[in-house]
């Protein structure tokens, strides 16, 4: 077993499944059962979203969020919204005018299960659900917390974050990127989302605006030793262990940080990165010892 920062994977991995848990629970709680003549929406948004997954972005509100006291509660929700928003977006991803994936998470893709119409709506319906729980009372009794909640999450799935990177992930198979394009690719289509869940739990806790920077901070660069790694596995695993197809980014043409420094090269950038990140929390002491194990951790990932 390795040692990390503040611990070891077996006390990441455990606060990992704890965080997977109750959000699940939660999102059985927000999640509407199916019913009527539209029931098939309801379960077709199930079936995306209780597809199993490490449920990442959920864990880093919840850590973020116990930063600063938040009640817990509030901070499930919060980590609900984000999961169904990014479940929207993997359902949105694998249809055949995007990524045309038929293999999400070790089983058939939305458009597989159900059909391409009913994958759009769900998708349609899980992004719409996110700012329906964010909004509730119950997510924060401060009105102003909440708007900020929104206002944070609609910027970071917009055209100007999560959506403008999938623009340019469209682009990239007929563009000759180098690094900076595939960096920025990078932070706009995964790290805003992780962002957000970072940013989340001080809007939570109503704190001040630089512990929002301080964990941006750490958010994008953990957001970077995510992609990189997830590019390597693109690169050297199977489909068996990712639970979803590899080599499709060398067989569309497109560049990566593994692809532009080769496997050792990105390796050694994400270890730079992961160490980064890891000094951005020491303000934080043994409270944030969780989230200082998670780039290293993320370094050594399978799946």
């Amino acid at each position: 077993m390795n040692t990390l920062p503040g611990g070891n994977f077996a006390r990441l991995l455990q606060a990992m499944g704890t965080a997977a848990k109750e959000v699940e629970e939660t999102l059985e709680h927000v999640l509407p059962k199916p019913h009527g003549l539209h029931g098939r929406i309801h379960e077709a948004m199930r079936y995306a979203i209780f597809a199993g997954g490490k449920r990442l972005r959920p864990f880093l509100v919840v850590q973020c969020a116990g930063l600063f006291d938040v009640n817990p509660v509030r901070a499930l929700r919060a980590a609900a919204a984000i999961e169904v928003l990014h479940t929207y977006s993997l359902v949105h991803d694998d249809l055949p005018c995007m990524d045309d994936d038929d293999l999400r998470r070790g089983r058939p893709t939305a458009h597989k299960a159900f059909d391409e119409a009913t994958a759009v709506l769900a998708g349609d319906a899980l992004l719409t659900i996110a700012f329906e729980i964010l909004a509730h009372p119950d997510t924060h009794p401060s009105a102003d917390v909440r708007c900020r909640l929104v206002a944070r999450l609609a910027e970071a799935a917009g055209s100007n974050g999560m959506i403008g990177g999938q623009m340019i992930d469209m682009r990239a198979s007929q563009s000759a990127f180098g690094a900076d394009e595939v960096i920025l690719l990078q932070q706009l289509k995964t790290g805003q989302l992780f962002e957000f869940s970072c940013e989340a739990g001080a809007i939570l806790g109503e704190a001040g605006t630089e512990h929002q920077t301080r964990l941006r901070d750490y958010a994008k660069d953990m957001g970077l030793v995510f992609q990189i790694t997830d590019d390597l596995l693109d690169v050297t695993s199977t489909a068996e262990k990712t639970g979803k197809a590899v080599g499709k980014d060398k067989d569309q043409g497109k560049a990566t940080l593994v692809s532009l420094h080769g496997v050792a090269g990105a390796r050694s950038e994400a270890e730079k990165i992961a160490n980064r990140a890891v000094a951005a929390l020491s303000p934080y002491g043994s409270e944030a010892n969780e989230l200082r194990a998670l780039p290293p951790f993320l370094l050594g990932r399978e799946s």
